[in-house]
């Protein structure tokens, strides 16, 4: 059952988040070119001493930081106009001990960092800016010099990373131009993220790896009214990779998701479980509009973790994709650290309904050992696509109702 907590979703006022703090108030200056991270984090300590509940207001003008960390009992409001502005120096984001590409490791922290908290809002009507630009194209120099480079490589920090929380309320903002991953949040409960922007762009510099939202072990999150238009995946269940990722008590499951009444631009996943995750469970995608995503579902099964995708729901979709669902082996770095009993993944009980789509492929689905799929449900679907028929072959218990394909010639 869908709990209550899911239909709650009136966003924050500025007024409900306690005593205000302006930064232009307590020392910070409105220059875009000064760098202002201990003057921020000066104020959100302060708002923190106070041990009242409040809230950091970012008013109108552009401020330039590194790593700020948010505290127990204070928000974060960015009014429309305002802009809180990453440094393109990696060395305003320290390397500390964080989660990043499915394994917990020292990394750079994120633009904006919340960790252990609960009860914390970051919203308003303005702008959280990564900065991007540099970092890009300092990724694609690497990449073009070692076509093995990986994500971790050239260091890049994240937008906005919240870990160990809960009730967590991230809402009304754009958050845009991130050198690495958008938005993260790891072993979270009760998470409400609504109304954002999120962009990043796929021209003329590519923006490598900029998902929009990353969900990454958590229970409990609603996703709704965003629009999210990214050079990588929308939403990306993730939760732990490798040979051994199911005994690592880091890692674990993302449990009861829903993203409902949003837009989709260009994307390659508007949700894809992996490439880093090991169980998705009672995952819900409703009411979406998609223009160009690549890939509406997306099961990356990588041979090399043992993975569980069960109770994944897609209905009442519009729009263009060019993958209608995309089940395949993903292998990039691939690693058996040396396991030879390797257990089997699965995909379980996927739903798919009530959608009108234009699309290249209904059902790309490359068999593999590896891996078993079962308890597929199509229904009530209107679709005109260019590929092959649905190959029921690759499917257990495949069950096809109202179903309406037409194939271009």
């Amino acid at each position: 059952m869908v709990s209550e907590w899911f239909k709650q979703a009136n966003p924050a006022t500025l007024e409900s988040l306690g005593k205000q703090y302006v930064l232009t108030e307590h020392g910070v200056k409105e220059d875009s070119t000064l760098l202002q991270t201990l003057a921020i984090q000066a104020v959100i300590d302060k708002a923190a001493r106070s041990g009242e509940k409040s809230v950091v207001v970012v008013p109108q003008g552009t401020f330039l930081s590194g790593a700020l960390f948010m505290r127990q009992g204070v928000n974060l409001w960015i009014v429309e106009g305002g802009k809180l502005k990453g440094s393109d120096d990696i060395n305003q984001f320290p390397v500390m001990n964080t989660r990043i590409e499915g394994q917990t490791c020292k990394y750079f922290c994120a633009l904006l960092n919340a960790d252990g908290l609960d009860g914390v809002t970051i919203a308003g009507k303005g702008v959280v800016d990564g900065n991007g630009l540099n970092y890009w194209k300092a990724f694609w120099v690497r990449r073009s010099w070692n076509p093995q480079c990986t994500n971790k490589d050239e260091q890049r920090p994240r937008l906005l990373y919240v870990s160990n929380c809960k009730n967590v309320e991230v809402s009304g903002l754009t958050l845009q131009h991130s050198p690495f991953w958008t938005s993260h949040y790891y072993r979270c409960e009760n998470v409400r993220a609504l109304n954002l922007r999120i962009l990043s762009p796929a021209s003329p510099v590519k923006a490598p790896s900029t998902d929009a939202i990353d969900i990454d072990v958590c229970k409990n999150m609603l996703v709704k009214g965003c629009y999210m238009a990214v050079n990588d995946d929308a939403i990306a269940l993730k939760g732990g990779k490798g040979a051994y990722a199911d005994q690592d008590e880091t890692n674990g499951s993302n449990e009861n998701i829903i993203i409902e009444d949003c837009e989709y631009g260009f994307c390659h996943g508007c949700l894809t479980c992996g490439s880093e995750s090991i169980h998705n469970k009672n995952i819900i995608l409703r009411r979406i509009q998609v223009n160009h995503g690549q890939r509406l579902l997306w099961l990356k099964m990588r041979p090399d973790t043992p993975q569980q995708y069960e109770y994944i729901t897609v209905e009442d979709i519009t729009g263009d994709v060019t993958n209608f669902i995309y089940v395949r082996p993903w292998t990039q770095f691939f690693d058996m650290q040396g396991r030879t009993d390797m257990p089997i993944s699965y995909g379980d009980h996927i739903t798919m309904k009530n959608c009108t789509l234009q699309c290249r492929n209904v059902f790309e689905v490359q068999k593999s050992e590896q891996y078993r799929l079962s308890n597929f449900f199509f229904e009530n679907l209107k679709i005109k696509a260019q590929g092959a028929p649905i190959d029921e072959s690759q499917v257990e218990n495949f069950t096809i109702k109202g179903v309406d394909i037409t194939f271009d010639d």
